[in-house]
C-alpha cells in the first residue's frame, strides 16, 4: 500500500515520504557527514532510520578559517563533542581528519596545519586523513594533497579523497594518478563525490567510489540507483554529505528504500550503504563489528567536560508525535 501511495504520489510531481517499512530492519553507514553543521533532531532521526554509525571528515566551514588554532579546535570538536553527541542518541561516531583543499591555497596557515596533523591522526575516533585533495586544481592544493598522502602512508591509515565540482573528471584522474605515484593502495584510498563520468575509471583502478546523494548539485539518488545498476555494488558506497548547505542527513536510508523499490538486492543494498564503507575505512581495527548488531546505549547521566546536551533532567529524545512541549 505504501509503495502504491509512492509511486501516485511521484506521477503528481510531489515527494515522496521515505517508507521505513521497506527499510524495517536494515541498518546502515553514513561514511560522510559532516554533523558539526546538524542538529539533535538529525542524530534521532539518523538512529531511527538505522544509521548505527556515521564518519565525519573534516571540511571547510563555510568561510576561511585565519589561525592554527581555529583548526585546533575544530579537531578536537570531531574527536570530542561531537562523539560524545553522537553517543546520547545511540550512534558510534568516527572521522577523518586532514586539510581541505580550499584551505590550502593559504600557504602559510596550511604549513601550520601539516605540523598540527600527527597530533591528532592517531588520536581514539579517527579512522584516517581526509576530506583532502582538490578544489580549484592549484599548486598549492597539489602541494598538501602529496603531504598528506605521506602522511597517511606512514601512518597506515585510509585516505578519503574529496574530487572537484569543477572540471571533475580530469580532478579525479588527478587525484588518483598522484595516490598511485606516492605508493598508496587503491584499496586503502575512497575517491568521493563520483559522478557517472567518472565511477568507471574509478572501479577500474581499485579504488573505492564513493557517492554523495546531495540535492541539486551532485547526485540524486535515482541517478544511483541506476549506477548500481549497471556496475553492481563492489567498492561502491553512498553518503550524504549534509553540512551547512541544503542537504538530507537521511540521504542514505532514503537511497536504500529506492532501491528496494526498484528491485536491486538485499544483499548488492547492504554492501553499498553499510558493509562497504566499514571494509573500506578499516572499522574492524577500531571497533568490534559485532558490537553494531547490540543497540548501543549511552549513559544519559554522562557528561562531556562537564557539559551535556540535556537540560534540567531531559532525557536524550523527544516525542515528535505529541503535540504538547513540556
Amino acid at each position: 500500500m505504501c509503495t502504491e501511495l509512492n509511486r501516485d504520489l511521484a506521477s503528481m510531481g510531489r515527494p515522496m515520504p521515505l517508507d521505513f517499512e521497506l527499510i524495517k530492519g536494515m541498518k546502515f553507514v553514513d561514511p560522510h557527514i559532516h554533523m558539526v553543521s546538524r542538529t539533535t533532531d538529525d542524530y534521532q532521526a539518523l538512529f531511527d532510520a538505522g544509521v548505527l554509525l556515521l564518519i565525519e571528515p573534516a571540511f571547510w566551514v563555510g568561510q576561511p578559517r585565519t589561525g592554527i588554532d581555529t583548526f585546533k579546535d575544530y579537531y578536537s570538536s570531531l574527536i570530542g563533542w561531537e562523539r560524545f553527541r553522537a553517543s546520547q542518541f545511540g550512534i558510534r561516531h568516527f572521522c577523518t581528519i586532514g586539510l581541505n583543499s580550499r584551505e590550502a591555497n593559504n600557504e602559510a596557515l596550511a604549513e601550520q596545519v601539516m605540523e598540527l596533523l600527527p597530533h591528532f591522526i592517531y588520536k581514539e575516533g579517527v579512522l584516517g586523513i581526509g576530506e583532502i585533495g582538490f578544489d580549484d586544481q592549484t599548486p598549492a592544493e597539489e602541494k598538501f594533497y602529496r603531504a598528506q598522502l605521506e602522511l597517511a602512508k606512514e601512518a597506515s591509515v585510509p585516505v578519503q579523497v574529496h574530487t572537484p565540482h569543477r572540471d571533475k573528471t580530469r580532478g579525479t584522474t588527478r587525484s588518483m594518478d598522484i595516490a598511485i605515484e606516492h605508493g598508496l593502495d587503491p584499496q586503502t584510498v575512497i575517491i568521493d563525490h563520483n559522478s557517472e563520468e567518472t565511477v568507471k575509471e574509478v572501479l577500474d583502478r581499485g579504488f573505492y567510489a564513493g557517492f554523495t546523494i546531495y540535492p541539486f548539485t551532485k547526485m540524486g539518488n535515482e541517478r544511483m540507483v541506476e549506477i548500481v545498476k549497471q556496475y553492481g555494488s563492489e567498492r561502491i558506497m553512498v553518503n550524504s554529505a549534509a553540512d551547512w548547505g541544503i542537504s538530507d542527513p537521511l540521504a542514505v536510508p532514503k537511497t536504500a528504500a529506492l532501491m528496494v523499490q526498484h528491485g536491486i538486492s538485499k544483499e548488492d543494498i547492504e554492501k553499498v550503504t553499510y558493509q562497504n564503507a566499514l571494509d573500506a575505512f578499516q572499522v574492524s581495527k577500531h571497533l568490534d563489528l559485532n558490537s553494531l548488531d547490540r543497540t548501543f546505549i549511552a549513559d544519559p547521566n554522562e557528561k562531556f567536560e562537564g557539559n551535556t546536551i540535556l537540560r534540567g533532567g531531559q532525557q536524550p529524545r523527544l516525542n515528535k508525535d505529541s503535540i504538547i512541549i513540556s
